[in-house]
């Protein structure tokens, strides 16, 4: 009876000393808020440091930095920073090819920059955030278009002594451009 006695008396005891529960919140910003008060961290995103996440870049060209690159500072950025994992040529290495293998006239031989990508603006857009492997977006603005302009080349759609900026970046011609259809459906699992 004394054991039961003092089992009671530690649970109020632990009861009263414990801290309030929070309101039950059924929405998620009120979870949100709940959370940062309750574990002391997180505030409200300012203008500013949404602008260092906001750094899509869109088909059209909307969203690229100023700058410029060539294809010669590409060639020696790749010959740096690529080559270890995308070959000389951008046709061997470990990781994923970025040019053809072989010139197509009907099908591209493989998902590759000139044989796959509609535009090249997402080039630049990946190139930015994930490259090189290690140190990803460690490259500034004008070394990405640098880059990006030595692997449109690559591919055969600059020439050798092409320099590349958010205009002449976006009017790149992909030869697949043509080859994507927008996915207009609606609701279920239709198949376009």
């Amino acid at each position: 009876m004394r054991r039961l006695a003092l089992g009671v008396a530690a649970v109020a005891v632990a009861a009263a000393c414990a801290p309030d529960a929070p309101p039950a919140r059924d929405d998620a910003a009120g979870a949100d808020a709940s959370s940062s008060r309750l574990f002391g961290f997180g505030s409200p995103a300012s203008e500013d440091r949404i602008a260092l996440w906001n750094i899509d870049v869109k088909p059209d060209g909307e969203g690229l930095p100023p700058g410029s690159g060539s294809v010669e500072d590409g060639r020696r950025l790749y010959e740096v920073q690529c080559v270890a994992c995308h070959g000389a040529t951008g046709t061997e290495g470990p990781n994923d090819r970025l040019v053809p293998a072989a010139n197509w006239e009907q099908w591209p031989s493989g998902r590759t920059v000139g044989g796959y990508w509609p535009y090249a603006t997402t080039l630049f857009d990946y190139v930015r955030r994930a490259m090189p492997q290690a140190t990803p977006g460690s490259l500034s603005d004008d070394e990405v278009y640098a880059v990006s302009a030595y692997v449109l080349h690559l591919n055969g759609l600059l020439p050798a002594d092409a320099v590349i900026d958010s205009a002449s970046l976006a009017a790149v011609e992909m030869p697949a451009r043509d080859r994507f259809v927008p996915d207009d459906r609606r609701g279920g699992p239709e198949v376009r």
